[in-house]
């Protein structure tokens, strides 16, 4: 697995094939250009250090499915290195549909392509439709299977979305672990956004051969991410540690204070059942209110 390091992340490394940049992707507005320039330099400017293994695995064109593990919010930012280091191609993330009801941001999130994904019971077709649909279209599509963020910053059981999008589309799913991410922005600990100097790794493992069986490749992608997370924990901890135990960006299983699966789950539970609440409240509030307007114009 051929390795790139680079603080700004501007060249493409020697060890890895010279390609010509990609003749449509590495131009396209705004996607190639302007914005992925200055999410580099974003990540120049914060001091972040990113280490890529495993760009090779990417194809030069053509579609392919990025199955990401997800730990931080910077992800949507991350998940894109090693496609730019093959000829400066980007990744159409999936992502949900709050981020797209933003005014501003969701607006320039479909001008790049971006995915909506809509969690509500019934509405995921149309999602699945639009990667699949921009698979056979030759583009790189990336998904997070976990769904949200792991707060063990563990993998999560996985969804079968991606599965099934990368064999009705016929294109490769290639595994891609992110590790560092939850050391610049995540959920429950402190931002560290300005001036970060966090380094991150990023790993792209080969394709996940698919037999037919959802269930079962769902399992075989979550034992590749898993076998990947690991070895890039160590690739990590051999160039960056050692860590003292305790830190809260570091999983119980290595010493530090993230929650495990389990607590993590019975928090993410905890906050879909406030977020219902909240949601419940408001509508029977507008309700309320709807009504008591009604009543005044009568």
């Amino acid at each position: 697995m051929t390795e790139y390091r680079s603080r700004a992340g501007l060249r493409v490394p020697e060890n890895l094939p010279k390609l010509r940049k990609h003749p449509s992707e590495a131009r396209e507005i705004p996607y190639g250009t302007p914005v992925v320039p200055l999410a580099r330099w974003l990540m120049f400017l914060q001091g972040i250090e990113v280490t890529v293994d495993g760009a090779e695995n990417i194809p030069a064109d053509g579609g392919a499915l990025l199955a990401i593990n997800h730990t931080g919010y910077y992800d949507f930012i991350l998940g894109g290195y090693p496609a730019y280091l093959r000829g400066r191609r980007i990744v159409r993330m999936m992502a949900k549909k709050a981020i797209f009801d933003t005014p501003i941001v969701g607006t320039v999130l479909r001008m790049m392509g971006h995915i909506s994904v809509d969690r509500s019971a019934g509405k995921g077709a149309a999602s699945k439709d639009a990667a699949v649909q921009k698979l056979r279209e030759g583009k790189l599509v990336g998904i997070f299977p976990e769904a949200t963020i792991s707060r063990a910053f563990e993998i999560k059981d996985l969804k079968t979305g991606a599965v099934r999008i990368a064999d009705e589309a016929d294109a490769p799913l290639l595994p891609v672990i992110i590790w560092g991410s939850q050391r610049i922005w995540t959920k429950d600990l402190p931002k560290n956004l300005w001036r970060a100097n966090a380094p991150v790794r990023v790993a792209v493992g080969k394709p996940i051969e698919l037999s037919g069986s959802v269930e079962e490749d769902t399992a075989a992608l979550k034992k590749a991410m898993e076998k990947l997370l690991e070895t890039t924990r160590e690739k990590y901890a051999e160039r960056h540690g050692p860590f003292e135990p305790g830190l809260p960006w570091m999983p119980a299983s290595l010493g530090g204070s993230a929650p495990t699966l389990e607590q993590a789950a019975e928090i993410d539970a905890a906050a879909r059942a406030e977020r219902a609440r909240k949601k419940a409240a408001k509508a029977e509030k507008a309700a309320k209110a709807a009504k008591a307007e009604k009543k005044d114009r009568k």
